[in-house]
């Protein structure tokens, strides 16, 4: 299972262990619990801390295995064999149940020592979804912390009958106690959230008292992290407001074109994007929506959903876009049923079925000939007259037996039996005659929608939902700049809102300087003193 290099490495992590643990399997006859017990025997082998034991217990899924702290209520369960991108869940869960740190902030250790309550989560994964380790990580870093709250993680691959009964069409998926608890990349903050559903009232009580801050930035993805970086290093007070820290980018699996990082994933990116921010002196307030921004004379006022209200001498918007929808009947119905926008996450859950892929432009031939090497067959439809992909893909995507390419074609509706999708229709628009598609999965790419709708009114927008800006990265209000996807910048890549998010941020210190703010300027050159 583990190749040596694998052992050598996971061998000096388990040096971290603190207190013994028991690896409780329970095991039938079949392939895959042969393939985990090899899996744990290797594991076992490799600190002495560590002891396998099979039991069988009633109620639990076999195969599956259980990590236990000895002596103590303490342990997380997978029904799965954690490799892929879920093998540092497992690492993770053998160091915490083991005794080592949990790099939480302690006011969220704490949040989740006090909940009050039994829970019992179940998440089903797979092993190729991108999205799934960080909801896995939070659920068992919070089960360690307070064994009240049980955790199983199941491989939707490894259980397809129930994967079926559930009607489970996209991963990662939460359940409560037997009940549907969400789905999608989730944090431990946005869990709790959930739970302590008086969380919200108290930290936007918390998020009103802050001090005017010289530049708030909203959002947090590549721009909003440079123009938080930019920012701090003037020495000015400032503070980001996000939604979820790392924005699109955590929903992006391979990223090669960031100059001089030859190739990522999108969670290590974001990842790395909130630790270069923390090195600077910046206020992070995630899993904070903003939806209000009003200017009271030299002051921006940012509102968020929780009911907070933030101030700013000057305001960086930065909040990216979403996957845009394709706005049918049966889109929003049978989301999550066989409407997906997530084609590496969700794509194992459709192997050996009929799907198709709504756009062809380089994201929806990718995801084809990606969905191809699972799925029964490929239905590719294109609204324009010719795929719009670069010509490498489309000679790809050519070249694969189970691939239909549809173009001229104007979905009109998603067609499902009450539960899952069963069909889609769609219009030739050469010919103005319907056809009607059999098939369980409609995978969505036709692009991106800038995340605006609640400045409407407020800064000047594009016919697109754009925000209109300068070569400087002003609006149409003084004092507030924007950066990113959100903006009417062309291209939107990774690289380029990383340069606009600079580009804004020392655009808005100029603006500070410009304003005659003694404080700012006094105060920025204090800290540049004590830095050099």
């Amino acid at each position: 299972m583990l190749d040596a290099t694998l052992k050598t490495q996971l061998k000096a992590y388990l040096e971290k262990v603190v207190h013994p643990l028991e690896l409780v399997a329970s095991l039938d006859d079949s392939a895959k619990a042969r393939e985990m017990k090899e899996l744990l025997l290797e594991i076992a082998e490799l600190s002495d801390k560590i002891t396998l034991v099979e039991r069988n217990e009633a109620g639990v899924r076999a195969p599956s295995f259980s990590i236990n702290r000895v002596g103590t209520d303490i342990a997380v369960r997978f029904a799965a064999i954690p490799m892929g991108h879920e093998f540092t869940s497992l690492v993770l869960a053998l160091l915490q149940v083991g005794g080592h740190t949990i790099k939480f902030d302690e006011a969220v250790i704490e949040q989740i020592r006090n909940l009050d309550g039994d829970y019992e989560f179940e998440t089903f994964m797979s092993l190729t979804c991108h999205n799934c380790p960080d909801v896995v990580q939070a659920l068992n870093a919070m089960s360690v912390i307070n064994p009240r709250i049980k955790v199983t993680t199941i491989d939707g691959g490894l259980f397809a009958k129930e994967v079926e009964e559930r009607q489970i069409l996209a991963v990662p998926m939460m359940f409560l106690n037997g009940q549907h608890f969400g789905q999608g990349r989730t944090n431990v903050e946005e869990i709790l959230a959930k739970l302590d559903t008086n969380a919200g009232v108290r930290q936007a009580a918390e998020l009103s008292k802050k001090d005017v801050f010289d530049v708030l930035v909203v959002g947090g993805g590549p721009a909003g992290a440079a123009a938080a970086i930019y920012a701090a290093r003037k020495g000015i007070r400032t503070g980001v407001l996000a939604e979820r820290f790392g924005g699109q980018v955590l929903d992006t699996l391979a990223i090669e074109n960031f100059i001089s990082v030859k190739e990522t994933e999108g969670p290590k990116f974001a990842v790395a994007l909130e630790q270069h921010v923390k090195e600077y002196d910046v206020d992070i307030m995630n899993t904070q929506r903003a939806s209000k921004l009003v200017q009271v004379g030299k002051v921006t006022e940012v509102h968020t959903a929780s009911g907070a209200v933030l101030k700013a001498k000057s305001v960086i918007l930065a909040t990216g876009a979403r996957w845009r929808e394709i706005n049918v009947p049966g889109e929003k119905e049978y989301r999550n049923h066989g409407v997906a926008y997530c084609p590496h996450c969700d794509g194992p859950l459709f192997k050996g079925k009929r799907v198709s892929v709504i756009g062809g432009g380089n994201s929806g031939v990718e995801a084809a000939i990606d969905l191809a090497g699972l799925v029964k067959h490929v239905t590719l439809i294109e609204f324009g007259a010719e795929l719009r992909a670069d010509a490498v893909l489309q000679r790809k995507l050519r070249s694969l037996a189970n691939v239909t390419v549809i173009t001229s074609a104007q979905t009109t509706e998603i067609h499902g039996d009450g539960k899952i999708v069963n069909g889609l229709s769609y219009t030739d628009r050469n010919t103005n005659v319907s056809h009607k598609v059999e098939l369980e999965g409609v995978f969505v790419q036709i692009g991106l929608v800038p995340n605006t709708e609640w400045l409407k009114g407020t800064v000047a927008l594009s016919r697109h939902g754009e925000i209109d800006v300068d070569a400087r990265g002003q609006t149409s209000l003084p004092g507030v700049f924007a950066a990113g996807d959100v903006t009417t910048v062309p291209y939107k890549q990774i690289i380029i809102a990383t340069g606009e998010g600079a580009k804004a941020a020392l655009s808005a210190f100029d603006h500070l300087i410009r304003s005659d703010d003694e404080e700012v300027v006094e105060e920025s050159a204090d800290k540049q003193a004590m830095t050099a």
